[in-house]
């Protein structure tokens, strides 16, 4: 059975004062000083692990932290309003990738940004049907 997200993150404290205070999710486990915490977000949880912790679990310390490629994952959140929410993360001073967009083919409006340590986010609500 699927549990959880884990993010991996190199700003463990920007990344949680983000998730707690800018994405506005429950936390079930942790705080900013620690290396680990989990957030509830409804059926799902995503939590935040410090990188080089796993690393030095996974003996990949050695290996390079950053590569420049394409995303290759995207976490994405219904929202009753993605206008208000764009609202809000402008507000919080996040920096967003896109501004809110009808996209008919997908039936749905986006909004993109990312968090602290560079994931993409999309938010998103269904358009409304003819």
């Amino acid at each position: 059975k699927y549990e959880f997200t884990r993010l991996l993150v190199t700003n463990f404290k920007e990344c949680f004062r983000f998730y707690r205070d800018v994405m506005g999710f429950k936390v079930n486990f942790g705080t900013e000083d620690d290396t680990y915490a989990d957030f509830g977000i409804g059926a799902v949880n995503i939590s935040l692990f410090d990188k080089a912790e796993m690393s030095a679990t996974l003996g990949t310390s050695s290996k390079p932290v950053h590569t420049e490629m394409h995303d290759t994952i995207c976490l994405t959140f219904s929202v009753e309003s993605v206008d208000e929410f764009c609202r809000h993360l402008k507000e919080k001073g996040v920096s967003l990738l896109t501004e809110p967009a009808d996209h008919k083919d997908w039936g749905i409006r986006t909004l993109h940004f990312r968090d602290p340590d560079g994931h993409l986010i999309e938010v998103n609500q269904p358009l409304k049907r003819d």
